[in-house]
């Protein structure tokens, strides 16, 4: 849940109100009525409105600002990497391997679904 104060920015409209997607706003009160769809009240300075959001359609701006550095990031290691036509930082950067060291490898199997189905049983009978 988002404290009072913070600064976030509109994502997205799921319900179409109009809201101003991209636009910033405070979140000034939390809707604790169980009954209807609404997480928070927003306000928004530019409009000079106060809306009713969905937490869904709201993010804070310090996480859209990571995300976004995250995302520059990862452009300029791929410019670099064909600039210098290294394969290797290429390749591992297009399959999204985060792994610093390049010769750990996952030992980790993945289970089909009636493993998996399998083990859960064995775990509820216990």
């Amino acid at each position: 849940m988002l404290r009072l104060g913070e600064k976030i920015i509109v994502i997205a409209d799921s319900l179409e109100q109009n809201l101003p997607i991209g636009g910033y706003g405070y979140i000034i009160a939390y809707d604790r009525n169980n009954d209807n769809i609404f997480d928070y009240i927003v306000r928004v300075p530019k409009d000079n409105k106060h809306y009713y959001v969905p937490a869904s359609d709201i993010e804070l701006e310090e996480v859209l600002l990571h995300q976004e550095a995250d995302q520059i990031e990862r452009e300029a290691l791929i410019d670099f990497a064909l600039a210098t036509r290294n394969e290797e930082l290429f390749r591992r950067i297009m399959n999204g391997e985060t792994s610093e060291e390049p010769g750990i490898e996952r030992d980790k199997e993945v289970q089909s679904t009636e493993e998996f189905i399998k083990q859960i049983g064995l775990k509820a009978w216990i």
